[in-house]
């Protein structure tokens, strides 16, 4: 089914011509990874907000809420962390690793949700990692299932269980695989999986990952020793040494980084690893920025407009909204032929491609609701969904969709472990409020004829002069459509109407004033 859908959107199964653009500044790093010259990935990292996911921190527990099930820890931030009970319990492994069984693995006391507010009572120290950072105005939410990263392993150092990725498929290499890792000399009471990069690799470079993994959990070891609550003891890697951890694989071709003691630490990164792939590393100096150089500044720019169009002439409308992220499909210019089906069919194709892109683009999570145009065939349905299920198996946040529904709706959660790309660039808009919208010119006068009338009336014997202090938008329509509705408010109350554009002023906003001694006059 997804070979029929390749060749409906014409795409090729074979990846590439696969870059990655790296731009470091004073202020913020950003990647870009491109396929074929097309953005598929892109991540942006500022000074001060620097992602504190995975970091590891030695905190203690400032109170336990039996109803909630959770309890709070100080880690050292202005909100405290959220602790659920559940998260406190040592973890099965994840439904996509295939559990391998380790010989001469020692058997833990199973621990339940009960038993956690005696494992750790108020005022206790615990050490958690950050899995979702601050959103909003919820602070940070943690585990104690540690984890760390490596190139080609996750080290668990809290757990016993092992296993594998099941993202890779090949039975001959899951086998290969399960002899390496039945192979490692791992401690007791710690646990590895084998990451999805790991396939193809040799049993060298997992000896080697372990080897880097286990030095690094001596020192954070040493770390929660000495170390007083709350403090760090482990901080996630930046930005660009995460890129060389989870995007440089086979199918990288090169990394261009415009920054010289950068590129050299990937360098120093990739060699500890794999020697071959410092050859692709290269630095930048061209005197146009790497970004508009490589094309990528364009493609975001593009990218992140609330209207995206599609290749075949239709378009996504993407709004994000407190409960949830809403995505419309529409044909736009793409009226096709005849085949009214077949148009329909392909806008929605190219939307699913377009959607799961545009979600890794701008790292929204939570609820995703798209409306799809609709489709009579349940099998052009099926494609619709088969594409954005594919789709989603690369990004890197844990997905759930659902088949299309009977009003053409498609829902699917996304994991959301921090702001979305657009909460850490832009702000509410300070004039009207991320609304995205103001009052015209004609509802402001509406309400400031009502607003005179009352002042007017409740003032008539004492004041006789009114300044009104307004936009000069709105005043331009006071002037060229409401005159004889002034003129007869000044009629009906004896008093005289003066008004001041000011710039300054909000448009749906104006100041009724005593125009000899500049008092406001409330209503």
């Amino acid at each position: 089914m997804l070979e029929k859908v390749r060749k409906i959107l014409g795409l090729s199964s074979k990846k590439t011509g696969n870059k990655i653009v790296i731009s470091v500044e004073k202020l913020e790093r950003r990647v870009a990874l491109l396929e074929n010259g097309r953005l598929e990935e892109y991540s942006v990292e500022r000074n001060t907000s620097r992602n504190i996911v995975g970091s590891v921190y030695k905190g203690r527990v400032k109170n336990i809420e039996m109803g909630l099930k959770a309890m709070f820890v100080d880690i050292g931030f202005e909100k405290n962390a959220f602790l659920h009970f559940w998260d406190a319990i040592p973890a099965a492994l994840d439904s996509g690793i295939e559990e391998i069984d380790r010989p001469g693995r020692k058997q833990k006391k199973k621990i339940t949700a009960r038993d956690i507010p005696n494992i750790y009572p108020v005022g206790s120290e615990v050490i958690v990692q950050v899995t979702k950072g601050p959103i909003g105005t919820k602070g940070p939410r943690v585990t104690t299932n540690l984890s760390f990263a490596g190139r080609y392993l996750v080290l668990m150092p809290f757990s016993d269980r092992s296993g594998i990725s099941r993202k890779i498929e090949d039975p001959k290499e899951r086998a290969r695989l399960r002899k390496i890792l039945q192979s490692l000399e791992i401690p007791d009471g710690i646990g590895v999986i084998i990451r999805t990069v790991g396939e193809g690799q040799r049993a060298r470079y997992f000896v080697r990952d372990l080897h880097f993994l286990l030095d690094q959990w001596v020192k954070v070891e040493e770390s929660i020793k000495n170390d007083r609550a709350p403090s760090r003891v482990f901080e996630e890697p930046d930005l660009v040494e995460r890129t060389v951890r989870d995007f440089l694989t086979e199918e990288i071709d090169e990394v261009i980084c415009d920054n010289k003691e950068a590129t050299e630490r990937m360098i120093d990164l990739v060699g500890k690893v794999s020697p071959r792939g410092r050859n692709r590393i290269r630095v930048y100096d061209g005197a146009t920025p790497v970004f508009e150089a490589f094309g990528v500044q364009k493609q975001i720019d593009d990218a992140f407009h609330r209207q995206v169009w599609l290749r075949c002439g239709g378009y996504i409308v993407i709004d994000e909204t407190e409960a949830l992220v809403a995505i419309d499909v529409n044909t736009g210019r793409n009226k096709g032929g005849r085949d009214v089906e077949k148009t329909i069919l392909q806008t929605n194709l190219e939307a699913a491609d377009e959607i799961a892109r545009q979600l890794r683009l701008r790292n929204v999570g939570g609820l995703i609701i798209g409306d799809f145009i609709d489709m009579k065939s349940r099998k052009d349905q099926q494609m619709v969904y088969a594409l954005m299920k594919d789709r989603l198996r690369r990004d890197k946040a844990k997905t759930h969709v659902l088949p299309i529904s009977p009003l053409g709706l498609m829902e699917m959660t996304r994991q959301r472990a921090q702001e979305s790309l657009s909460d850490t660039i832009y702000e509410n808009c300070p004039y009207c409020s991320g609304r995205g919208v103001v009052k015209t010119s004609m509802s402001t006068s509406v309400e400031l004829h009502r607003s005179l009338n009352t002042v007017m009336r409740k003032y008539q014997d004492s004041v006789h002069e009114i300044r009104v202090i307004l936009n000069p938008d709105v005043l331009k329509r006071l002037k060229e459509e409401d005159e004889e509705l002034l003129i007869e408010l000044e009629r009906r109350y004896a008093g005289r109407l003066l008004f001041r554009g000011d710039p300054s002023y909000h448009h749906e906003k104006f100041m009724v004033t005593n125009a000899t001694t500049g008092e406001e006059l409330k209503p």
